[in-house]
């Protein structure tokens, strides 16, 4: 009863806590109907093969038996070059209905027969499809799969940044609201009430709080879901066909819960910190915090930062390859956002005092430096949400700006060429005046240690010495001009990288083969791969062309004869731009997504939290008029002090942004990749702004009429 009371009279002070549950659960509730599309999809019906009931298709899987645990089991990968259906096959097919064919295409034929009798037939040699799994033989299937997976990918990192940025300002807000209720919980206590008492108060005002705007936040999310689908469609991100699943409730309950245990979890602490409030703090009046930093909370602090600290350096040492991967630089940041969110208030004042505000004229510096210093708990709690976003945005946007520009480097140090011809199927062409290199897709399998089945990307060279001319491979060991039907390039990533030594493999087609490496390239960001000879891709055509321009030759009649290839023909900066860019659809609309949800509830928290400090210096502030200030001074004092703590926030968001940059640095050195990182100073400046709008208006306002 006593927390419902609390509630009635005390609800503008959780408004920011119920908003910022409310709009995590319906991010969280829209996510998950998302993610239930897209690990679910409707089921597409076949367009390739419609009027067939039976498609047989040639074998699109390479499937080996690995070690797990004590026992075995059976791993799959993709075939580079699925096996065509053969004719032997196809004829034999044809004693039972009739066959269909789409032209030269044998990957897959269409059968007019009884699937029964087809399946005896065709026995183990190809595979036989029926119903909506006719699907998988379109063209279509390969690319609506690869976007889903892109789609769980983005839908995945933006609900776990949700999670966290919620338990983050819930806990946040939850903590100022205790800090501005001292004298409340020590006249409690002065009454009699006990510390199980005071701390069941606030865990109670939490669960309202958590169950009111779970519940709110599951019907916004059930609302905003479609338009989350028209997004990613609309995006490129999602298949035109993408759509939310009827009788899908789990996402609602997985929401509806988590949210509660978020207002929860991040009015924990703070209700331990109300338990131990004494009697004695009824009768304080001093602004001054003490006892902001309890022995609990430093060592807390302290060991979140040596974690986040360690485990950057730990990737770093052991997998620098990782720090490349968005899943890790989107939720690494996160441990140490919380450490240095921890260790804020003794780490505010230094920050403040460093700030050059004596050159304010009059004695607007010194108040605002005085004031902002002497209220830790204050500064702190409008920093904290401005240092989530600034975090985010610094760590997510540039560290995939460097990894998207180092692997942009590194392409246009690769190849020597003036131009690229890129395209299906190209013809062979004679072109004077130039050294012609083609190569095609293909891939490499090789199981590791025995325990994993691993897919390799690799190219087939048809003309090694033609290859060697045009490009400028990172060769660390061996010489690539030593590739022959008997060896492979491989890079150091892989299990066994000694040059002469041999390794087993499958090749793009599943065939086994044992090869000599001939040569080990630098892990670089990931696209060096493997490579191999023609021979060694069967069922690979060629789908690029690298032209590199004799001396003394004119580069448009080069041109000119490459066209006859039947591809696209670009110079290599505009083949750079092309197939290099800055960031593709998935990842800027991931990326929007991301720090969208981290700008708004940044504006929540900020809002919130200032409009309650400022609703509780109404003495200060009336004080401060008595010795003389006029309003607008005092308004422009309460101004500044928001504007402080929002510049103490940036620049330790900046910090943090910092460290996981200069780890993602330090990564690209360590694989041999091209080193540059990208501040992204842009957006960084947008957030800062919007932060300071923000800040400084809501604290303007609540002290509007207190001055």
């Amino acid at each position: 009863m006593l927390s419902i009371a609390s509630l009635r009279s005390r609800w503008p002070s959780l408004l920011g806590c119920f908003v910022a549950v409310t709009l995590g659960v319906a991010v969280m509730t829209a996510m998950g109907l998302g993610l239930a599309a897209a690990v679910d999809p409707p089921t597409r019906p076949p367009t390739r093969f419609a009027a067939s009931p039976v498609v047989v298709m040639g074998q699109d899987t390479l499937t080996m038996e690995v070690r797990r645990g004590p026992g075995t089991a059976l791993a799959s990968k993709p075939l580079a070059h699925p096996h065509p259906v053969d004719s032997e096959l196809i004829a034999e097919l044809g004693t039972l209905g009739r066959v269909r064919t789409d032209g030269a295409a044998r990957d897959a034929v269409g059968v007019d027969a009884p699937v029964a009798a087809v399946r005896r037939l065709v026995g183990d040699r190809a595979r036989v499809l029926t119903g909506d799994e006719r699907h998988r033989a379109d063209p279509s299937a390969a690319r609506d799969a690869e976007a889903l997976v892109g789609v769980d990918a983005l839908l995945g990192t933006a609900a776990g940044v949700t999670a966290f940025v919620s338990v983050f300002v819930t806990a946040s807000t939850f903590a100022f609201v205790v800090a501005l209720r001292r004298r409340e919980f020590g006249l409690l206590r002065l009454v009699g009430a006990l510390p199980g008492q005071v701390r069941r108060t606030v865990l109670g005002e939490a669960l309202a709080v958590g169950l009111t705007a779970s519940a709110a936040g599951c019907v916004l999310g059930g609302r905003e879901a479609p338009l989350l689908v028209r997004s990613l469609v609309d995006g490129g991100v999602a298949p035109p066909w993408f759509a939310l699943r009827d009788g899908t409730y789990w996402p609602y309950e997985v929401a509806f819960c988590t949210g509660v245990s978020v207002a929860l979890a991040g009015a924990w602490a703070s209700a331990r910190r109300a338990g131990r409030t004494g009697p004695l703090e009824a009768l304080r009046e001093a602004s001054v915090d003490t006892g902001v930093m309890p022995r609990s909370r430093r060592v807390t602090g302290v060991v979140l930062l040596a974690a986040g600290l360690g485990l950057t350096a730990w990737t770093l040492y052991a997998d620098p390859a990782a720090l490349l991967k968005r899943k890790t630089y989107a939720t690494q940041p996160m441990v140490l956002i919380t450490a240095v969110a921890v260790l804020a208030p003794m780490l505010v004042g230094p920050a403040v005092r460093l700030l050059p505000l004596r050159r304010l004229p009059r004695a607007y510096g010194l108040l605002i430096r005085e004031n902002a210093a002497a209220s830790v708990r204050r500064t702190a709690a409008v920093a904290a949400p401005v240092l989530v976003t600034v975090a985010l945005a610094g760590s997510l946007l540039g560290s995939a700006a460097t990894v998207t520009g180092a692997r942009a480097t590194e392409a246009r140090e690769r190849t020597l060429a003036q131009f690229v011809v890129t395209g299906d199927h190209l013809k062979k062409v004679t072109v004077p005046g130039a050294t012609v290199s083609g190569t095609a897709s293909t891939a490499v399998f090789v199981r590791e240690e025995g325990t994993a089945l691993l897919r390799s990307d690799a190219r087939a060279v048809s003309d090694v010495a033609a290859f060697a001319s045009v490009t400028r491979l990172p060769v660390v060991a061996g010489d690539v001009r030593d590739l022959d039907d008997r060896s492979i390039v491989v890079d150091e990533e892989w299990e066994r990288h000694e040059v002469g030594s041999w390794v087993s493999v499958r090749l793009g087609d599943g065939r086994p083969a044992r090869l000599r490496i001939a040569a080990v390239l630098a892990r670089g960001t990931g696209d060096n791969g493997a490579y191999v000879t023609a021979a060694n891709a069967p069922g690979s055509t060629v789908d690029r062309l690298d032209a590199r321009v004799l001396r003394g030759a004119d580069p448009a009649a080069v041109a000119q004869a490459l066209r006859l290839s039947g591809g696209t023909v670009r110079a290599t900066p505009a083949w750079l731009a092309a197939t290099h860019p800055r960031g593709g659809p998935q990842t800027r609309l991931g990326l929007l997504v991301v720090l969208g949800i981290a700008l708004v509830y940044a504006g929540i928290s900020l809002a919130g939290t200032c409009l309650m400090a400022t609703s509780a210096r109404g003495a200060e502030l009336r004080s401060l008029r008595r010795a003389g200030a006029t309003r607008a001074q005092a308004l422009g004092v309460v101004a500044g002090e928001a504007a402080v703590a929002v510049c103490v926030g940036a620049a330790l968001g900046a910090a943090v942004a910092g460290v996981n940059l200069a780890g993602l640095a330090g990564a690209l050195g360590r694989l041999s990749a091209p080193v540059g990182v990208v501040v992204p100073w842009g957006p960084l400046s947008w957030c800062v702004g919007v932060c300071l709008v923000i800040g400084v208006g809501a604290s303007v306002a609540g002290a509007w009429g207190r001055t």
